[in-house]
């Protein structure tokens, strides 16, 4: 059918409305590396294919390609990972510096909820250290009843005798003042005992009472006993309790230093009278007075009654005492807290090996416990042993927590 030109007009028009609306842009995923290698090649294609390729050629061309990307170029850190290998922890050693640092902290009850419940969930060899530490917990806080109920399940599951019975609670049997604040006198007692008297000094600051040693002293002269009177003079002043051991041997080595009418060793006489003070001995006391006074040509010092000291103890020990303790080792006794140990270089200087007991220690708090390692640590370095002589169960892990066994030699009792 032939159209008119008005109505072939028309039709185009009204195709011109219906025309195919151009395409919106659609937002791309974003751009991926491309694996290195030879890129591959467009497909060649035919008719609208063919158009859509040429059409898009110019854009081709000015892509900017990225570049590849190696593994290699990357470094990463440990920081930059997204994970940790994390070991699990072992569930008796878990407990077992658990319950320590509790009961160095002082939080007993804590502690034995620890113990109780790890003692009864694990019956191995490697956990029997933590039925030791709770039967020694029983028996510093005088739990007798749960010691002994413990002592039947411990025979029950490990088929051996348990622990027997002793009561280290406060009100229990001690070494009669043994221990608390004493200190050997190392060395003699000469001018130039320069590590002696240090340690001496060191020990009266952290202990308001303290007694010292001076049996092992064989020989003096007038600056050592100088040196000495200056710390019974200085403690005395400060209201501090010092006691000494051995002062009829210190007087007798004392005497030989002194000569009536002969105006030397002067410090020597005045320790002289220092000892028949504390010893209460008036009537030798004035006749030494005399005697200096007429010597030196001047006033003695004064009788005081209040300074006569107690009688010397006889050194004995309590029934549930290691039969070795001497005086020969550093001693650990009680409560220690906030302690820097700054007396024991001293005692370590003579000693090889390093012999610290722990038979009336009770308990340690953790700032103590870093303190004692940083010393030994020192001690150990100059090639010295150290060891430790019967601690309970509970302080000796508490040592392991803070590496103290790497640097020292751990002996327990045997009960």
């Amino acid at each position: 059918m032939n159209l008119s030109a008005h109505e072939s007009s028309q039709r185009v028009m009204v195709f011109s409305f219906f025309k195919k609306p151009p395409e919106k842009m659609v937002a791309r995923p974003a751009v991926k590396p491309r694996p290195s290698g030879k890129p591959e090649a467009p497909s060649s294609g035919t008719g609208a294919n063919a158009e859509a390729g040429t059409a898009s050629a110019p854009a081709a061309e000015q892509k900017i390609e990225s570049p590849s990307i190696e593994f290699s170029d990357f470094r990463f850190s440990q920081s930059d990972q997204g994970f940790q290998i994390v070991e699990e922890a072992d569930p008796v050693d878990a407990a077992a510096e658990e319950a320590a640092v509790l009961f160095s902290n002082g939080q007993d009850e804590a502690a034995s909820s620890v113990l109780e419940a790890a003692a009864h969930a694990y019956h191995t060899a490697k956990a029997e250290r933590l039925w030791q530490m709770l039967f020694d917990l029983y028996r510093l806080t005088g739990k007798k009843a749960a010691f002994e109920a413990l002592g039947i399940e411990y025979a029950r599951g490990y088929e051996k005798s348990p622990p027997s019975w002793r009561d280290k609670s406060t009100g229990s049997p001690k070494l009669v003042e043994q221990a608390v604040g004493s200190v050997l006198f190392r060395g003699e007692l000469l001018g130039e005992n320069d590590a002696g008297f240090e340690a001496m000094r060191q020990a009266m600051e952290r202990s308001p009472k303290l007694r010292v040693d001076l049996s092992k002293v064989t020989c003096l002269d007038n600056d050592g006993c100088g040196r000495l009177l200056t710390l019974l003079q200085k403690a005395h002043k400060s209201k501090r309790g010092l006691e000494l051991l051995g002062r009829d041997a210190i007087g007798a080595l004392v005497e030989e230093r002194v000569e009536a009418g002969k105006a030397e060793n002067r410090e020597c006489w005045l320790l002289l009278l220092e000892l028949c003070q504390m010893q209460g001995q008036h009537d030798a006391f004035e006749d030494v007075a005399i005697n200096y006074a007429v010597t030196f040509e001047e006033s003695p010092p004064s009788w005081e009654p209040t300074r006569v000291a107690t009688p010397e103890p006889v050194l004995q020990l309590a029934a549930d005492a290691p039969d070795e303790l001497d005086a020969d080792t550093y001693m650990l006794r009680g409560e220690v807290k906030n302690s820097r140990f700054t007396d024991l270089p001293a005692y370590a200087e003579f000693h090889d090996p390093v012999l610290i007991d722990c038979a009336a220690l009770r308990r340690m708090d953790f700032v103590s416990a870093g303190a004692l390692l940083n010393v030994l640590t020192t001690i150990r370095r100059s090639g010295k042993q150290i060891v430790f002589r019967h601690p309970n169960h509970l302080v000796a892990e508490l040592f392991g927590v803070i590496g103290l066994k790497a640097v020292a030699t751990l002996v327990f009792a045997k009960y």
